[in-house]
């Protein structure tokens, strides 16, 4: 990075678990940007941190990545996850 792109108040924080993601520009690495004030705690700022890392959901595409599942099994559950939404809509099933 550049100097000129890394400004006074903000923190940034690269996870050291994650893999790169190649897109089509080439390999961008994910970062989160986290704006702090001079007189901010940092405690505050890792709360901040921790709720834009849950927002981003890397760790459920980390989980998804450890294992490899076919895509008619994909499609398989989120028909079945479907017709269940809609039983509960039509009052078929209750909870």
């Amino acid at each position: 990075m550049k100097k000129k792109d890394i400004r006074k108040n903000e923190l940034y924080i690269f996870p050291v678990s994650l893999q790169p993601q190649i897109l089509k520009g080439g390999i961008n690495y994910f970062m989160l940007i986290i704006d702090s004030k001079d007189c901010e705690n940092i405690d505050k700022a890792l709360k901040k941190y921790k709720k834009k890392f849950e927002k981003s959901k890397t760790l459920l595409q980390l989980r998804e990545r450890q294992h490899f599942t076919k895509s008619s099994v994909k499609s398989r559950t989120q028909r079945l996850k479907a017709i269940y939404r809609q039983q509960i809509a039509s009052g078929k099933i209750e909870l």
